[in-house]
């Protein structure tokens, strides 16, 4: 693969996954109370974001088709269902905790994810990704602290994490039955169907704030996956998966500019711990010699 075009769609992805969690930021600020209503329910919040995120895709994607019959199957509505409860538990997390807390604990995710993979769809594992991983899940446990600082809203973020990993092995199970566009879009439907009874019911009074709040919350979300989508198609995607972990690195700096919480010591080791292997596992995929050809 040409360097510079793996440049390109690393860059890409990384600007991306930038913008999910100022997506969660715009949610905090809803769910935590600090808008003149007070808290505004997660539901709603997630709701909002499937809806408005499913408008925002079709006109990103302006003339361009979507395979709508993927949606008569009943594994694109499990799919989506996964990524759907994910995003409300992250939200329901983000009420309560600091975001970069919930980001590192979210990101059990990746680590489960590998392991389902390896046992359902029997994809190879290796030594080197294997500890890698294990370090990851030792800076999840420092950012967790399980039996100490351990609050509910840390539960969720595990749960979140623990739907979205079997997210992302629904999603290498079923990339073969359309484009990533329409697979995209139908996660936002799945998600926008399914919590309309809860979602809508919840709905506050919407002001200019609020207004754009659930518009910054969907927009910076739907931005990120359309540039994750594009770096994809730039570059294998198995190459680019370890840049996932620059949303740890904006969670954080949000979170200490818009919040002003700083993680405690423990947890700086954690997420320090979280984004190395998350580097390390990108550089190694990077170095790595392709096969010969027989």
């Amino acid at each position: 693969m040409n360097k510079t075009m793996l440049v390109k769609a690393a860059l890409i992805m990384s600007f991306g996954m930038m913008f999910i969690p100022a997506g969660d930021t715009a949610g905090k600020w809803m769910t935590s109370g600090m808008t003149q209503q007070g808290a505004i329910a997660p539901v709603f919040v997630a709701w909002s974001r499937f809806a408005l995120g499913s408008l925002l895709i079709i006109a990103a994607y302006a003339g361009r088709q979507f395979d709508f019959k993927i949606m008569t199957d009943w594994r694109i509505w499990l799919r989506g269902i996964f990524l759907m409860l994910g995003v409300v538990c992250i939200l329901t997390a983000l009420s309560t905790t600091p975001i970069a807390d919930v980001f590192a604990a979210f990101f059990i995710g990746p680590i489960i994810s590998y392991f389902l993979a390896g046992w359902l769809l029997k994809e190879p594992i290796s030594g080197t990704r294997t500890a890698l991983l294990f370090v990851g899940f030792c800076g999840v446990l420092l950012v967790v602290k399980p039996g100490f600082g351990l609050t509910i809203g840390h539960v969720w973020a595990v749960t979140a994490g623990l739907l979205y990993g079997c997210f992302l092995v629904s999603t290498k199970w079923l990339s073969h039955l359309s484009n990533s566009r329409s697979l995209l879009l139908s996660n936002l439907v799945v998600g926008a169907v399914l919590l309309a009874p809860w979602g809508i019911p919840a709905t506050p009074q919407i002001d200019f704030n609020i207004g754009m709040l659930v518009f910054l919350s969907a927009a910076f979300s739907a931005i990120g996956n359309l540039l994750y989508v594009t770096a994809t198609k730039m570059a294998d995607a198995s190459r680019l998966a370890p840049l996932v972990y620059v949303q740890l690195l904006s969670a954080t700096i949000l979170g200490i500019i818009i919040f002003d919480t700083v993680p405690d010591h423990l947890s700086l080791f954690g997420l320090a711990l979280l984004l190395a292997t998350g580097f390390i596992g990108f550089a190694l995929r990077q170095t790595k010699k392709p096969s010969k050809a027989v």
